[in-house]
């Protein structure tokens, strides 16, 4: 029986070892003679790429408990301390990097590679038996190393799926001919007519007044104001128009018919929509990092008969090359400004000096509580609008600066009145010339304004068909008032790129080929692989996106879901509102309804008028929460309810606010005296964000389980098993002083990771959603 035993083991042994040879790619390594610098010349050609490995993490390969240790029966149980010398041997010869760089394993992927495949051989009980045999013979003498080469290949691309589907992947990402992405407007027979003229020269109006003889048309503006404004004159007039923005709908028809006119916010564009007639405003925001995709959607993809587009005369070029990738002519029709506008040859250089219709435009909300405060305190009573505001209270600013019976004659305030408000200004006075800016890699900049800003903010003087006919525009530093001349005697840069950005259909096929990828990593991966006309576009910032698909990674959502999520309109930098989206997130997992009664309790409802600007602000953080709600109360009507009470209470909210904003300098004098009672410790908030994402990583929670950051702290000696046991029991210690238990609140908590991290409780992942 024992010789037939080993003859049955030479003859699997036989048949194992053909499989394996007619499988394995020919290589040949120990008959190729490798030319010096070959391997040089390799890494160059890979190095002279984009650097996309450094975007991919391995997979980890978790073998089956069930599995039949095949090889050991056939060959013996391996040794493994003679295995890993050989492994090591394997992973060092010059021979096998230069084929992994022929396989497309650069540098990055081979090192977490070989580590993988050496985890994996050493800690796997059964290996596949091909595997197993392999080693086995290499053990014994009677094979090379190089003979791994085939299996060390099968496990990267299992523990790397994107060396599989890399053509998919970058074919998916070709944006060169964003064009051919709306089929239908390709198929009509369009009229472009660009609107080209400065600020206050009518452009605007000559095309709103075809929008509204026409027999359909819609609006497409950058701001709810704006849209707001077409919505009421609409109406007006006699020419019945719906309002879309993300968080409102309005009706002309009381019975809820859609009419044939819309304004609408660009971003809420209909491209699937006939219409006669479509007007896009501001159409050189194209170049805008953030958004000007939805530009440039709007301008390929609308279907109407007349495309009108109004903006700055430098976008006329590249609107003309966009309309030959579509096969269509531009019609540029230009005007010129309807009132002078003159800049003044004295600086304001004190506050003293502000006369009835001057703006003071600054670029910080400190300097505009500095600025309001000084002036009223010499007697003159101030209207304040900053970006922050809700937009009823910068409609109220505005009707009380512009009211001529009003005793308020002087405005404060940012470069939010560059456009979406009519006010009654006469002179324009910068109160600095740097502005913080962020550029296309998402990062904050200080520089000096813009062109296009200075000419958009200062053209706001002396606005026709209001109080003063003619504009002045001076700056309140003697030494800005040069710069300023000069930025002034500029024309703004021609406009040579429009913005891109993946859709979510895109985002889905990337999914489907990297099913182990979180979406912030997906879209880093698509941005990195993309393929854009640098002539003609280029990839919007995506940084807000990614910031917020970590915030919700740990959140089960199907992956649709967790995308629209993500598309949110969220200032990151606003603590209370990130944190309300994550509870918006986690309540949608667990098919909860967000209700009125558990907003209420989260916002603090019924609100109290601000004491201090602590207060004010916190308040425009919870408008900004309830507009969440409202925002996704027309994506997810089914698990956002009430959209219709959490409007009341927002239009409440936004009385308190002007109520705190008509009083912003008693709430200045109450900050220097007064400590906030209803506003939560941001600071805090940050401290816990960054300590729990640390956990995460680290995966010192209470499963004890390690991660990839805590590995590589123990490899390189930078923490130590100790170390890690005090971290785990200082972090299940401090979640034991912050938990409540049976709370809702708790278990919303975004700081309680370590407790109840994914895979720690029940997940329901949309529950048919």
């Amino acid at each position: 029986m024992l010789v037939n035993g080993h003859r049955w083991t030479r003859c699997c042994r036989t048949v194992l070892k053909s499989v394996q040879v007619a499988s394995r790619p020919t290589i040949g390594v120990r008959r190729r003679i490798l030319v010096p610098g070959d391997i040089t010349t390799a890494a160059q050609s890979y190095r002279g790429k984009k650097d996309d490995s450094r975007l991919f993490t391995p997979i980890p390969i978790r073998p089956s408990p069930d599995d039949i240790n095949v090889g050991a029966e056939l060959t013996g149980v391996l040794d493994k301390a003679e295995m890993l010398k050989v492994i090591l041997k394997f992973s060092n010869r010059k021979e096998i990097k230069f084929l992994c760089l022929e396989n497309g394993i650069d540098s990055n992927l081979q090192q977490q590679a070989f580590i993988s495949f050496r985890k994996y051989c050493l800690e796997t009980d059964a290996l596949p038996a091909d595997l197993h045999v392999v080693l086995s013979d290499i053990l014994q003498g009677a094979g090379h190393v190089d003979d791994i080469f085939p299996y060390f290949l099968r496990h990267v691309k299992q523990i790397f799926p994107h060396l599989e589907c890399m053509d998919d992947l970058k074919k998916i990402s070709d944006l060169r001919q964003p064009a051919n992405w709306y089929p239908n407007a390709r198929g009509m027979n369009r009229k472009v007519i660009f609107h080209s003229g400065p600020t206050n020269s009518g452009k605007t109006y000559h095309a709103m007044e075809r929008f509204l003889t026409a027999k359909s048309g819609v609006y497409c503006g950058p701001l709810k104001l704006l849209a707001s404004e077409v919505y009421n004159k609409s109406n007006q007039r006699g020419t019945p128009c719906d309002l879309v923005t993300g968080e409102e709908r309005k009706f002309a028809n009381p019975e809820g018919k859609p009419s044939a006119h819309v304004a609408c916010t660009v971003e809420m564009t209909s491209i699937n929509q006939p219409y006669e007639v479509a007007v896009i405003d501001e159409i050189q925001l194209l170049k805008d990092v953030g958004r000007g995709w939805a530009w440039t959607r709007a301008f390929l993809g609308l279907m109407a008969e007349e495309i009108h587009v109004c903006g700055e005369p430098g976008t006329a070029d590249l609107l003309q090359k966009l309309c030959e990738t579509t096969h269509e002519s531009l019609e540029v029709r230009n005007y010129k400004r309807l009132t002078p506008l003159h800049i003044e040859d004295q600086a304001l250089q004190t506050l003293d000096n502000v006369l009835p219709g001057d703006c003071i435009v600054c670029f910080s909300k400190n300097d505009i509580y500095a600025v309001s405060r000084e002036i009223e305190a010499r007697g003159k009573e101030v209207a304040v609008i900053y970006g922050g505001l809700p937009p009823g209270t910068k409609l109220a600013q505005a009707a009380k600066f512009n009211d001529p019976n009003n005793s308020c004659k002087v405005l404060v305030a940012t470069d939010a009145i560059g456009m979406g408000l009519n006010l009654s200004i006469r002179r324009v006075i910068f109160y600095s010339m740097i502005k913080p800016t962020m550029n296309q890699k998402g990062e904050k900049e200080m520089d000096t304004i813009s062109v296009s800003a200075a000419l958009q903010i200062a053209g706001r003087a002396g606005r026709y068909g209001m109080k003063w006919e003619e504009g002045y525009v001076t700056t309140f530093k003697a030494e800005d008032l040069p710069t300023l001349k000069g930025i002034l005697a500029q024309t703004p840069d021609p406009l040579s790129q429009a913005g891109l950005h993946p859709t979510a259909d895109m985002i889905e096929l990337y999914a489907y080929h990297l099913p182990n990828a979180t979406l912030s990593n997906l879209m880093e991966i698509f941005v990195s692989l993309s393929t854009v006309d640098d002539s003609l576009y280029f990839m919007c910032n995506t940084e807000d996106f990614k910031f917020l698909a970590e915030t919700i990674q740990h959140v089960p959502l199907p992956l649709r879901a967790r995308y629209i999520f993500c598309c949110a309109p969220i200032n990151r930098n606003m603590p209370f509102v990130c944190s309300m989206f994550l509870k918006y997130a986690r309540r949608y997992s667990r098919n909860e309804p967000v209700t009125f009664d558990w907003l209420c309790n989260q916002c603090g409802w019924p609100f109290q008028l601000p004491r201090t600007i602590i207060d004010l602000v916190h308040l425009e953080a919870v408008f900004d929460v309830l507009d969440l709600y409202l925002w996704l109360s027309y994506r997810f009507p089914d698990l956002f309810p009430d959209e219709k009470l959490v409007r009341d209470i927002q239009r409440e909210l936004d009385d308190i606010i002007q109520q705190g904003v008509f009083q912003i300098t008693k709430l200045l004098k109450n900050s220097e005296t007064a400590v906030s009672t209803n506003t939560p410790d941001e600071d805090s908030f940050v401290m816990r964000q960054k300590k729990s994402k640390y956990y995460r990583e680290a995966g010192t929670g209470s499963g004890g389980t390690r991660g990839r950051l805590t590995e590589r702290l123990l490899a390189q000696g930078l923490l130590t098993p100790a170390m890690l046991q005090e971290l785990k029991q200082e972090w299940d210690q401090q979640a034991k002083r912050t938990g409540k238990a049976g709370s809702e609140d708790n278990d919303d908590d975004p700081f309680e990771g370590g407790k109840k991290g994914p895979g720690r409780r029940k997940a329901t992942r949309g529950k048919g959603k």
